[in-house]
């Protein structure tokens, strides 16, 4: 079988898996089985290479700033934007790109993989850069320690053959520097009065306040040094730069960083610092992310919550007041198996207004775990779509839901339903 006849064949499937309504990776794993080499071979085509961005947390909309921030320096960006990132989702993503001779007219690659499926991608595909951001307890059903995890990042960056970005205040992450040369490595990280707000893992399982001393500590190339609201200052390379961001959550401010960090790092000295600034303004949630859809007139949004320290960033970055909440948990593979996580958050914000629905297929273990913070609930429903159809009901506020990632994509689809729901293929 010819090499253009399985990107053929591998194009119809995903047509038809599309026009079916059937998940993002089926075609690449199709490609997968039949031309194991078409990642590789369809990447290696690149002038800039390829980028891979990995850690447990904001891989999805750091790596959509980061296209954004290249695309505004000229750059042509090929990227897995369905957020499906296993190596099978990659490969059905540049199936949706490639032309049918199996050429990707692109620059430069910027994928965002799963910590365990990266280190699998970069044994085949070596990345010019790579940008690692955290290492939460996260699936550990799936990964074992968080240990291992860290392990899997290093790998990344030891396969890395030009820049490694790390996040200067995870202290897993930054130790994986030691390994590497250090005309290899740069770093993107806080000012010492805002590392309170964003907790490491080790900091939300001690009791000892973490120090904000900086002595020997490695220089950053991007710094977030303050933030308001949706607005951020950032020290880039000592120059302080602010810019309002549409991005809601704490959270991505800091993966702002990260991605400004990692785009200086790509691009030319010379680039335009005012087109990348404004570029970094214009960036919107990506889905799921704090996607705000509307619906019956009046605000929906979606945040995805998989971890505790996620799910306390969201708690503290959307405040409840004029909301009606929901939350809707499932327990499926790409959710990670174990929920055993949701007791280590704290859901006290949520008090005053309770919550209106609790929902998904762990709709009762996460019920249980609101009664113990004595969080008034007025419906446990297991089926998301009577769920929702329910919490549309209830009232005519602003609503806001907190969901597992498969009870997200499930929710969407219910939600296109009725409203205009971006179609990410």
């Amino acid at each position: 079988m010819s090499k253009p006849y399985v990107t053929l064949l591998g194009k119809a499937i995903r047509t038809i898996a599309r026009i079916r309504g059937g998940g993002s990776a089926l075609p690449g794993l199709f490609v997968e089985k039949i031309d194991p080499d078409f990642i590789k071979r369809t990447l290696h085509q690149l002038p800039h290479g390829v980028v891979v961005v990995s850690g447990t947390n904001g891989k999805t909309t750091t790596t959509k700033m980061v296209v954004a921030l290249l695309e505004s320096q000229g750059l042509t960006v090929f990227t897995n934007r369905t957020g499906s990132n296993f190596t099978r989702g990659v490969a059905a993503a540049l199936l949706g790109e490639v032309d049918n001779r199996g050429v990707l007219h692109a620059d430069i690659a910027v994928l965002e993989l799963d910590e365990a499926h990266a280190v699998h991608f970069v044994k085949a595909v070596s990345p010019r850069y790579s940008l690692l951001l955290n290492v939460m307890r996260d699936q550990l059903d799936r990964f074992g320690e968080i240990d291992t995890t860290a392990k899997m990042l290093a790998e990344i960056a030891d396969k890395t053959t030009q820049t490694v970005v790390l996040n200067r205040e995870d202290p897993r992450v930054a130790r994986i520097a030691k390994n590497l040369p250090a005309d290899k490595v740069h770093y993107f990280g806080l000012s010492a009065k805002l590392r309170h707000l964003f907790p490491n893992d080790d900091d939300m399982r001690s009791t000892t306040a973490r120090s904000t001393a900086t002595l020997q500590e490695p220089e950053a190339g991007v710094v977030l040094q303050a933030l308001k609201d949706n607005t951020a200052q950032f020290l880039v390379e000592g120059t302080a730069m602010t810019t309002k961001l549409k991005l809601h959550g704490i959270y991505n401010i800091y993966n702002a960083a990260a991605a400004l960090a990692l785009a200086r790092c790509i691009l030319p000295s010379d680039h335009d610092k005012e087109k990348l600034i404004t570029a970094l303004s214009e960036v919107t949630p990506a889905f799921g992310r704090g996607e705000t859809l509307t619906v019956n007139g009046q605000p929906f949004e979606l945040v995805l919550v998989k971890n505790p320290s996620g799910f306390r960033l969201s708690l503290a970055s959307f405040k409840p007041e004029g909301y009606q909440t929901m939350i809707a948990i499932n327990d499926n593979y790409a959710d990670g198996r174990d929920m055993s996580w949701l007791w280590d958050v704290e859901f006290d914000s949520l008090q005053p207004g309770g919550v209106s629905s609790v929902t998904g297929v762990r709709a009762y273990d996460m019920a249980l775990r609101l009664q113990y913070d004595e969080i008034a609930i007025s419906q446990i429903e297991p089926d998301l779509s009577a769920a929702l159809r329910h919490f549309l009901a209830a009232s005519n506020k602003p609503k806001r839901v907190f969901c597992t990632y498969t009870a997200m994509l499930a929710l969407r689809r219910e939600l296109a339903k009725i409203t205009d729901v971006e179609t990410i293929s």
